[in-house]
């Protein structure tokens, strides 16, 4: 260990942010450790979660992080061009969630309405495909999964056989 620098590899596993995210759930990490994943790598002189904490009290928090600019990023010392454009790229994808209207779901009220959502796509297909569609409480899509690809002519699916994964209630 050089000049009291503690590195990841030195860390136990299960202190590790990825370790810890897989184990316990990104929600259950704080802003050090999940900006620690972002970055990836510290510096020479600190490692990757001194260098989060540092830019975390340069910016004051979290915050401020909304609408940092690359210049300001870079002016930081430690963050190049390369963890400016990660991090930039994740408060944007942050936004672009946060901002993500439930009015841009597709609303089917009557099997028409199914047939209209599924239509182009289904139409060019060279097999018969079941298809499930999977609505929220609002009746818009959440998501969609096929379930059986049957013969030229035909899909014949017996309840039996459908298998909805667990996950697919959890999208809504």
């Amino acid at each position: 260990m050089e000049s009291g620098i503690v590195k990841m590899k030195e860390v136990p596993k299960q202190d590790r942010p990825r370790e810890r995210l897989i184990e316990y759930g990104p929600g259950n990490l704080s802003n050090q450790e999940l900006m620690a994943i972002l970055f990836g790598t510290g510096t020479r002189k600190e490692n990757v979660y001194q260098l989060a904490e540092r830019v975390l009290k340069h910016f004051e928090g979290i915050g401020m992080l909304r609408e940092v600019t690359i210049e300001e990023l870079i002016k930081v010392k430690g963050i190049g061009q390369a963890k400016g454009v990660v991090l930039l790229a994740a408060v944007e994808l942050g936004k672009r969630i946060q901002h993500f209207q439930e009015k841009d779901r597709y609303v089917i009220r009557s099997p028409e309405d199914g047939a209209n959502f599924l239509m182009e796509e289904m139409c060019a297909l060279k097999q018969e495909h079941f298809v499930a569609i999977f609505l929220n409480t609002k009746n818009q899509v959440i998501h969609r999964q096929t379930i059986f690809i049957g013969s030229l002519n035909a899909s014949i699916v017996h309840p039996c056989f459908m298998r909805i994964d667990r996950s697919m209630f959890l999208r809504g």
